[in-house]
């Protein structure tokens, strides 16, 4: 998935997310994450600790229909807010390379399908939607 140059500025500035999943019983659960954008797939990798012991790595493997949220308020006064959404399918994986040091061998791996921004693009003030490209 190709993002924008400011998307990637973006990006760069950041480093928590929340990610949203679907638990077993159809409820949504939300945590708070670290996460990493893939280049090279064109995805969003989400690390931790001990991640494949978690509900969402769990849910992940129930459902893969996930949610990334990104974002960060730039100002109170006047109010500014800046972020994306990312809405795509996970995949629940086991025996990766650990995206930093502490953080287990499980990865989510997220493959965007639609991605939502505000605040980012200079020419567009309001919510931005797009379809995500694949990357090859």
């Amino acid at each position: 998935m190709e993002l924008t140059e400011h998307e990637r500025a973006f990006l760069k500035t950041q480093r928590i997310g929340r990610l949203a999943t679907v638990d077993g019983d159809g409820a949504p659960q939300n945590n708070p994450v670290g996460f990493f954008h893939n280049p090279e797939t064109g995805t969003f990798d989400i690390g931790g600790r001990a991640l494949g012991s978690t509900r969402k790595f769990r849910n992940v493997q129930r459902n893969p229909q996930v949610a990334l949220v990104i974002d960060e308020l730039v100002s109170t006064d006047p109010w500014r807010v800046r972020g994306m959404e990312i809405r795509g399918e996970a995949e629940a994986l086991t025996g990766q390379k650990p995206p930093r040091p502490g953080m287990s061998t499980e990865l989510i791996r997220i493959h965007p399908r639609r991605i939502y921004t505000w605040g980012i693009e200079p020419d567009e003030p309001g919510l931005v939607r797009r379809e995500a490209t694949r990357t090859p």
